[in-house]
């Protein structure tokens, strides 16, 4: 009997009829779903089944522990990405469900994405572009890179790529790990310092954590006050890392300059949601890693972890 695999989530479709969707379906019974829907717990539930596979590809479909305990079959969730704070890892290691990743596929495709998003937020392109098409003509002071300060709250893949692309414009590296830092900042040529000095000190915050029980909230009212009033945050990673309320509050009253973001606390964003009413916030649709090369090595990899554990790897 062929092994159940079921992709749950391709919504918008980026696994369908590509040549890892070709390898999967050679590893067993494949379901693949192109319909949003499984941002419902209950209808994540009846598309996982009695399959013993998923390949996850969207973080909105949660695997909590009452999905698990649904879906006792389960033994592998192999997801298409970095992050894994979509599923219950401990409730999956007491049921003795895998969990598999694709770390660092993305890493250079987001970097080069929060550059892009700290020069729109310093240089206010998006507001300025805007304006122009409405028939205005919107000169002002903007913020060179420079001489400043680019604090980076995390240094894996992503944020040493940052530092990386980061040092040619002239910017002093600053960098808050979560862990022991174990000389990885002054290898980058960056000084390793607590978060509340980076924040005190730094002209551009960028956020390279992983969301964890431990991270959710870092940034919440008292180290956005630490910030400079002249100072932008850029969150290419998680939006739990930061208070959502405190963060509007900040950008709204000017406590902060501005925000780049590429990841919100409800994707898609709601209409109502106040940072739409924001002139300096920038905003991206989760999209940064979203190129054809990170897509294509990505969903490879995720098939490969399948793969791997179908074998006993």
């Amino acid at each position: 009997m062929r092994t159940a695999i079921v992709v749950p989530d391709d919504f918008p479709p980026v696994f369908s009829g590509t040549a890892a969707e070709t390898a999967l379906r050679a590893l067993g019974d494949v379901t693949v779903h192109s319909a949003r829907g499984t941002d419902d717990e209950a209808e994540l539930i009846r598309r996982v089944g009695d399959a013993t596979a998923v390949v996850n590809i969207r973080a909105y479909s949660k695997f909590t522990d009452r999905v698990l305990a649904a879906c006792p079959n389960l033994r592998l969730i192999s997801i298409w990405g970095t992050g894994t704070d979509n599923v219950d890892v401990t409730g999956c290691r007491a049921r003795g469900v895998a969990v598999a990743s694709t770390p660092g596929v993305n890493a250079h495709a987001v970097a080069e994405h929060t550059l892009a998003l700290m020069l729109s937020v310093t240089r206010a392109i998006p507001a300025m572009d805007a304006a122009i098409r409405a028939g205005r003509w919107p000169r002002r002071l903007l913020t060179q890179l420079e001489g400043k300060t680019l604090g980076l709250v995390g240094l894996g893949p992503i944020g040493s790529r940052v530092a990386a692309l980061a040092r040619p414009f002239g910017l002093r590296l600053l960098v808050s790990t979560w862990g022991p830092d174990g000389g990885r900042a002054a290898a980058i040529g960056a000084r390793h310092v607590t978060l509340e000095t980076l924040l005190r000190e730094s002209d551009i915050v960028s956020l390279h954590l992983r969301l964890t029980d431990e991270t959710k909230g870092i940034l919440g009212p008292a180290e956005l006050a630490r910030m400079k009033p002249s100072a932008f945050l850029v969150n290419t990673a998680r939006a739990g890392l930061v208070d959502h309320p405190s963060l509007i509050d900040a950008l709204r009253h000017d406590r902060i300059a501005g925000a780049a973001l590429d990841v919100f606390h409800r994707e898609p964003l709601p209409a109502n949601d106040p940072l739409l009413a924001l002139s300096n916030v920038v905003l991206t649709p989760h999209d940064a890693g979203m190129t054809a090369e990170v897509v294509e090595v990505g969903l490879r990899r995720a098939v490969e972890n399948v793969a791997a554990f179908l074998s006993g790897g």
